[in-house]
């Protein structure tokens, strides 16, 4: 995982938009879970009823905040109920950074 998987991301996180990041998120949660790659990714699923348990949900989410060079702790992100309002969460942190 480290730097060559997210390289390309560094340059553009300002001018990413929610659904860019939305992007990032199922592409690592397809990483973290490859059963996943076939599924249809909506805003309103949660990473634990895709099957992600929370190893796995931390493991989506630092490296979605690699990819998005922020640095915040994990705890910031608890309010997201699922995947749709972890990417305004992030799009948020990413605008105020």
């Amino acid at each position: 995982m480290g730097a060559h998987s997210n390289k390309h991301y560094h340059h553009i996180e300002k001018s990413m938009n929610r659904a860019d990041i939305f992007n990032i998120i199922t592409h690592h949660s397809c990483e973290v879970i490859p059963e996943l790659a076939a599924h249809p990714f909506q805003a309103g699923d949660q990473l634990a009823e895709l099957g992600a348990n929370s190893i796995d949900r931390a493991d989506i989410i630092m490296m979605t905040l690699e990819s998005l060079a922020l640095r915040i702790p994990l705890v910031a992100l608890a309010e997201a109920k699922n995947i749709g309002e972890l990417a305004d969460l992030l799009h948020a942190k990413l605008q105020s950074s």
